[in-house]
């Protein structure tokens, strides 16, 4: 398998470049969008195997492009990457969603290794 393609979407340019830079990796290539608008229109064209979204957008909400992205396949991987706690509810959006605290790239770079590991291992089993 080659790089995990990840489609990156945050509002606020500086936090966007910062979080660009600590994530980047070999194995990760990674485009970056401003709105869900935008974001919608890269995972209709592209073939990507995880969404790290802000919750907070403007126009249409993080959360909503989730819910959109995950409709019918329940298997594709988020990371809603925010300054709100979720509780409970973060269940209700499927098994393969996770929520990250803005502040905590490290766990946001831990949890990009995680799911990366895991469709590796998946794409394996299936050769």
């Amino acid at each position: 398998m080659g790089p995990i393609n990840i489609l990156y979407v945050e509002d606020n340019a500086d936090i966007r470049d910062v979080v660009l830079e600590l994530i980047e990796r070999d194995d990760r290539r990674i485009v970056a969008c401003a709105d869900a608008e935008a974001a919608w229109a890269h995972l209709q064209g592209g073939a990507f195997e995880i969404l790290v979204t802000d919750v907070n957008l403007p126009g249409s909400s993080g959360t909503d492009l989730a819910k959109r992205w995950l409709e019918g396949h329940a298997t594709r991987w988020v990371i809603l990457f925010t300054g709100y706690e979720f509780g409970p509810g973060l269940a209700s959006l499927g098994s393969h969603v996770r929520a990250v605290r803005k502040e905590d790239f490290e766990q946001l770079d831990m949890a990009l290794a995680d799911i990366g590991e895991q469709l590796r291992h998946r794409t394996g089993s299936d050769d």
